[in-house]
């Protein structure tokens, strides 16, 4: 990469030891323990329509690396673009005839980067049609098309901040409950899209001073890191009580924080570095 794109990096993504990056009209994977990294290729609607999601996920049944884009062009507010990148293929495919009445739930910290999981990508969405409701939106890597998995209800998801994640071997969401300065961890036990919800763990944020945290990564031990306002890495035990907390960055820096397996993994049909 070009020395001058590293003060433009954005994080899209991490799978199985890479990482996706976008710097300025540029795509990359890249694997920090091997060195390895790859430029991709550009969506036909990547540098000029608007990103409502992304993601990147891998397929075993394939041993295919795929991206995810869905995308509009802010002139026609109703159209949006669907595509998927096959890394064995080498190009890009729109997925077309969607019915897509989605965008991003938050809107002054869009969660526009999908969480993969069961070789599916998920993001915490908004049905902006007559249903006008906040759900999780999926794209089936197999299938190749998207569906919907029904929210926890009783909560009010206007008035709190939240994302989808992976807690331990379970889909899952965390809710910031700011009146009771708590974070409450929902998991989905059984893959489906009937599936109840369940509440496992209220984390107690009022040792936190901008109380604003975003859980990273659950460890062997069912402890969860996060981090606070971008600035500060924390840890909760399994009881929801903090334990550590260590500064990783000033507060002037837009840093980003991304769970990372070491891997020394090739990617598919590509030995060579590029």
């Amino acid at each position: 990469m070009h020395p001058q794109y590293h003060f433009d990096l954005q994080f899209k993504g991490s799978c199985r030891g890479f990482f996706l990056l976008h710097c300025y009209y540029h795509i990359y994977l890249w694997n920090p323990s091997t060195g390895f990294h790859k430029q991709l290729p550009l969506s036909r609607y990547g540098s000029s329509y608007r990103n409502y999601f992304y993601g990147f996920g891998y397929e075993d049944s394939t041993d295919d690396y795929f991206l995810v884009s869905i995308s509009h062009d802010p002139k026609l507010a109703n159209t949006k673009h669907l595509e998927i990148f096959s890394l064995r293929a080498n190009k890009w495919k729109e997925i077309e005839g969607i019915h897509c009445p989605y965008i991003n739930s938050s809107t002054d910290y869009p969660k526009t980067i999908g969480t993969p999981f069961n070789g599916a990508i998920h993001w915490f969405a908004f049905r902006h049609d007559h249903l006008r409701k906040d759900i999780i939106l999926a794209f089936d890597l197999i299938e190749r098309k998207l569906f919907e998995i029904p929210l926890p209800i009783d909560i009010d998801y206007e008035a709190t901040n939240c994302d989808v994640w992976v807690f331990g071997e379970f889909l899952s969401i965390w809710v910031m409950d700011y009146a009771n300065d708590t974070v409450e961890i929902w998991v989905l036990k059984e893959y489906n899209v009937h599936s109840p919800w369940t509440k496992t763990l209220v984390l107690s944020i009022d040792g936190i001073s901008t109380k604003l945290f975003s859980p990273i990564c659950s460890t062997k031990s069912s402890d969860i890191i996060g981090t606070e306002d971008g600035w500060r890495l924390v840890k909760y035990n399994d009881k929801g009580q903090l334990i550590e907390s260590h500064f990783y960055s000033d507060s002037t820096h837009g840093t980003e924080v991304a769970l990372y397996t070491e891997s020394l993994l090739s990617l598919p049909c590509d030995n060579e570095q590029a």
